[in-house]
């Protein structure tokens, strides 16, 4: 998979009290984080963005208070797919 990479300056960096190992992964999640709250991004491209398992970015979005981007048409969706499991047994 390709990838994208931006730049960050190392001063500003060095003054976020992040240990510098740990750099990639915070900024990850955190943009994970925000693009999902602003509606950039879907719930499964963010818990990918931010390298964790769905269940982990269900518990931090809660931790965070970042609500679910749930809609009615989310919504509807489920339900179709759900009367065509029901219909398919």
């Amino acid at each position: 998979m390709k990838s994208v990479a931006i730049q960050i300056p190392e001063q500003i960096m060095n003054e976020i009290k992040i240990p510098r190992q740990q750099w990639a992964s915070v900024i990850k999640k955190e943009l994970a984080f925000h693009l999902y709250r602003e509606g950039y991004v879907s719930f499964a491209n963010a818990h990918r963005l931010a390298e964790i398992s769905k269940i982990e970015f269900h518990y931090l979005l809660g931790e965070r208070r970042i609500p679910r981007q749930y809609n009615i048409e989310n919504y509807e969706k489920d339900l179709e797919n759900l009367a065509g499991w029901r219909n398919s047994e």
